[in-house]
């Protein structure tokens, strides 16, 4: 019998790596766009909505550009309206933090402004590039001032639902029985009252401060968080690491600030920058109506308001669209990030 030589079959060699393509469609409007937007400011500097007009028309012909290059770039999952936001609520905090150190602070004095231009339109060209009110005030630097207090008052009030809503939460579905019973009980008599009603409620009676407002927002904050981490916290009492500090003897405290709580944070801060924006609004109405922020101190809310004096917004409609629009964005940011986010901590959205 002879031996025979037995051949392996060839290996196929890794196949090279697609090579990144470019979206020449998406180049050719990109490119103009971002022109377009340029010129506008030079070319129609001083004719007011059209120069507005021009540079979103041409930032929405880049953003179709700039999305179909990404994709082609780096794939269908590229999602050009995430870095989008990001950068908006990036540069917005920057900006509001920084606000003291910006030239546009000395815009914001009365005294300062008597000289300056009553109810000026936008245009970008100039010194107040999105207008001023009627006292002359600058409405960039407001809107930037603004965000100060809208930012500080819903992160804050965030921030307590999440501290005191998850250490409920975390309790009730931990210990079940009578604890989980009282605590969905004052949870649902909580959500039983209009939140606008309980607002108004708490702000005709708290003095107009950003701690009272604080925690009065957090009232709105904290049947959602306490549900949240009441829901994880039974996803994750029977999981395995649960069980096994159980049964090397940890106590309960132990298990629920060691285990349990480290892994009801993540949804748990996925959840609150969506209930950041529903606080910023809450925010906002509060000071429309004269119960929040009051003035001469900014917030988009009163900013809004300006606009019923004497129709003010009839014949200039930007004291009303520039505070309107910068509080759309950072809703609709704070919203599509937030969802984002939740998809990805939250194990009740991962897919199994």
């Amino acid at each position: 019998m002879s031996d025979t030589l037995t051949v392996p079959p060839p290996t196929a060699s890794p196949s090279p790596a697609a090579p990144r393509r470019t979206s020449w469609p998406g180049l050719a409007a990109a490119v103009p766009g971002l022109v377009v937007s340029g010129l506008s400011v030079t070319v129609l500097a001083g004719s007011g909505w059209p120069q507005v007009v021009a540079v979103v028309a041409g930032l929405g012909a880049s953003y179709w550009g700039l999305n179909a290059l990404g994709r082609a770039r780096f794939g269908a999952s590229f999602d050009l309206m995430f870095w989008l936001c990001a950068i908006w609520l990036i540069t917005l905090v920057a900006a509001a933090i920084a606000a003291p150190l910006l030239p546009m602070s000395e815009h914001q004095d009365i005294v300062r402004t008597l000289n300056s231009p009553g109810m000026a339109v936008p245009d970008l060209s100039t010194a107040h590039p999105l207008g001023t009110n009627n006292f002359g005030l600058d409405l960039l630097g407001r809107i930037v001032y603004g965000a100060r207090s809208s930012l500080v008052v819903s992160l804050a009030a965030v921030l307590i639902g999440m501290i005191v809503g998850g250490a409920i939460g975390i309790a009730a579905g931990y210990f079940r029985r009578a604890t989980d019973a009282t605590v969905g009980v004052l949870t649902n008599a909580l959500l039983a009252v209009p939140p606008l009603i309980l607002l108004i409620a708490l702000g005709t009676v708290l003095e107009p401060s950003l701690r009272n407002i604080s925690i009065a927002l957090s009232l709105l904050a904290l049947p959602g968080m306490i549900r949240m981490a009441r829901a994880n916290t039974l996803a994750f009492a029977q999981r395995e690491f649960v069980l096994a500090a159980q049964a090397l003897g940890a106590s309960k405290w132990r298990i629920m600030l060691r285990e349990l709580a480290p892994n009801v944070a993540l949804p748990l801060a996925s959840y609150g920058m969506v209930m950041v924006s529903v606080l910023i609004v809450a925010e906002a109405s509060l000071s429309f109506l004269g119960l929040g922020i009051q003035p001469p101190a900014p917030s988009w809310g009163n900013m809004i308001a300006e606009g019923q004096d004497n129709n003010a917004f009839s014949e200039h409609p930007h004291i009303v669209l520039v505070p309107g629009v910068t509080l759309f964005l950072t809703v609709f940011a704070f919203n599509l990030i937030g969802e984002k986010a939740r998809k990805r901590w939250d194990p009740r959205q991962a897919k199994l």
